[in-house]
């Protein structure tokens, strides 16, 4: 399917294609909820700088000048992404009503981590950098970020998405005072927005790597579901319970090596997990050379509970 495609964009940005790419999980799998084919890297793009994917290397953009944020178009960008808003329309057409549709974006602070550097780089410096020596540009990135991401939610659950994920992928990069300034108070301003326009609307925040973190993250950013990753100790997931739906958290190595080590996985999960309301997910993507066996066996087991 992939093949069809000029480029990765190109794939996100054919609604024929972004279709049945979402769909094709739901029908092998019988999952509970299909989440959209898409990429965190459209808003940039559609704010006017430009992204590409190199083949076996990942996204690239031109470095963003925080002296010239005047040049990306918020206004721009629920028009320019409307292809994938006619992709959330074309899969909630199709999907049973008994499955529940996902819709997501990515965090101010990950993606401006891109667009600062162009790429991602260890411990993504160069955003963390800009934090340090140019505090007041890189809030208006932020600001900028949010305001875009708020209304490609928007957008999204205009268009049929029954809730929404918000993907701090580099969050667990910041420091407690980073932590609290460029991930959980811009998350926070977007989930502020997504509720008035659709208060009924579950919304889900996962930032990586934040470990006991988690529970402030609920506490400052007000979402209703917080994805944690494999690295969160048991302690840390009951805290979060406390407070919110939980969702996670086997390791996507342990669906890779089946037999014992995803046994064990399941089992800890299940154990630390059900002690409260949880998501049964992996601790962050599947891996491209998951076997598809591994993941049958993972949702025959958890089907079984």
């Amino acid at each position: 399917l992939r093949q069809t495609a000029r480029g990765f964009l190109d794939f996100c940005y054919t609604p024929e294609l972004a279709i049945e790419a979402t769909l094709q999980p739901i029908r092998r799998f019988g999952l509970d909820a299909a989440i959209l084919f898409s990429d965190i890297l459209v808003v940039p793009d559609a704010l006017g700088q430009p992204v590409r994917f190199v083949e076996g290397e990942g996204p690239r953009l031109d470095p963003i000048d925080l002296a010239a944020l005047d040049r990306l178009d918020v206004e721009a960008v629920v028009p320019r992404l409307a292809p994938v808003y006619e992709t959330v329309k074309g899969v909630r057409a199709e999907l049973s009503p008994e499955t529940a549709f996902i819709g997501f974006c990515g965090a101010p602070w990950t993606v401006a981590t891109y667009m600062i550097a162009g790429r991602g780089t260890p411990a993504q410096a160069p955003a963390r950098m800009a934090t340090f020596t140019d505090p007041e540009r890189f809030a208006r990135l932020i600001d900028i970020l949010v305001e875009a991401s708020a209304r490609h939610l928007i957008a999204q659950i205009d268009a049929g998405v029954q809730a929404v994920q918000i993907f701090d992928s580099w969050a667990g990069t910041l420091d407690d005072l980073g932590f609290a300034r460029w991930s959980i108070a811009p998350i926070r301003a977007i989930v502020d927005r997504v509720k008035a326009a659709h208060p009924g609307v579950p919304v889900i925040g996962f930032p990586r790597g934040a470990g006991e973190r988690a529970v402030a993250f609920i506490d400052g950013t007000g979402v209703d579901a917080v994805g944690l990753d494999w690295g969160a100790d048991p302690g840390t997931i009951r805290r979060c319970q406390a407070k919110a739906a939980v969702q996670g958290n086997l390791d996507p190595l342990r669906l890779i090596a089946g037999g014992p080590a995803l046994d064990e996985g399941i089992d800890r999960m299940v154990e630390t997990f059900s002690g409260g309301p949880w998501i049964a997910n992996l601790g962050h993507g599947i891996e491209q050379v998951t076997p598809i066996a591994h993941v049958e066996r993972l949702i025959e087991r958890l089907r079984g509970l």
